[in-house]
């Protein structure tokens, strides 16, 4: 857990140096061979904060044992370096809705391709095609993100009229980005008329 630990530490500052020093340690006190994926999934979440896809995927292609937290770590890393088709390309079954939460936002982050891509995984999910994972709320906010990118902002406003659940601050807040980046005061207001009780 001490590595774990620094390995985050390392992350958190941005330190390929540092954390370079700590992969090589843990390789040598035969920490990457345990069956707990611990610290080769720290690596991996390290590797990526700190700009370094290739390793991160090296560590996570040299896993002995993957949880879901693994696949988890590694689906976040080829988001957050604009890598959507890796992060699709590693979707299975046995994945946790976090997994599915960094697909759908690298999905969101990508072009227009990426885009529809990230469409067939929401109706996937919706479906139970993913060991039954079913959209939540974060999942729902990843598809009203990367609609409003696409501009399509009323489209955005009927999807969260689908929800089961109620939508909270984040996803609201995703929708009224989206109204402004395309001037959409008419569903700005509507949306604030529902949330707030008045419009803007």
């Amino acid at each position: 857990r001490s590595f774990a630990s620094a390995l985050h530490h390392a992350a958190a500052l941005s330190s390929l140096r540092v954390g370079r020093l700590l992969h090589a340690a843990a390789f040598a006190s035969g920490l990457l061979l345990d069956p707990d994926p611990l610290v080769p999934n720290s690596l991996v979440a390290m590797y990526s904060k700190c700009g370094d896809l290739a390793s991160a995927r090296c560590v996570f292609d040299r896993m002995s044992r993957r949880s879901v937290a693994s696949w988890t770590a590694m689906i976040a890393a080829c988001g957050a370096h604009g890598q959507a088709p890796d992060a699709v390309a590693l979707l299975g079954a046995g994945l946790d809705g976090a997994a599915m939460t960094a697909v759908l936002a690298a999905c969101a982050r990508g072009d227009a391709a990426e885009a529809e891509v990230g469409r067939r995984v929401f109706e996937m999910m919706r479906e139970g095609r993913f060991g039954g994972v079913r959209p939540g709320v974060e999942h729902y906010t990843c598809m009203v993100d990367m609609l409003g990118r696409a501009g399509q902002v009323e489209e955005a406003e009927a999807l969260i009229g689908e929800m089961d659940g109620e939508p909270d601050d984040a996803l609201w807040a995703a929708l009224l980005g989206a109204c402004r980046a395309h001037g959409r005061l008419d569903v700005a207001e509507r949306v604030a008329d529902l949330v707030y009780g008045h419009t803007v």
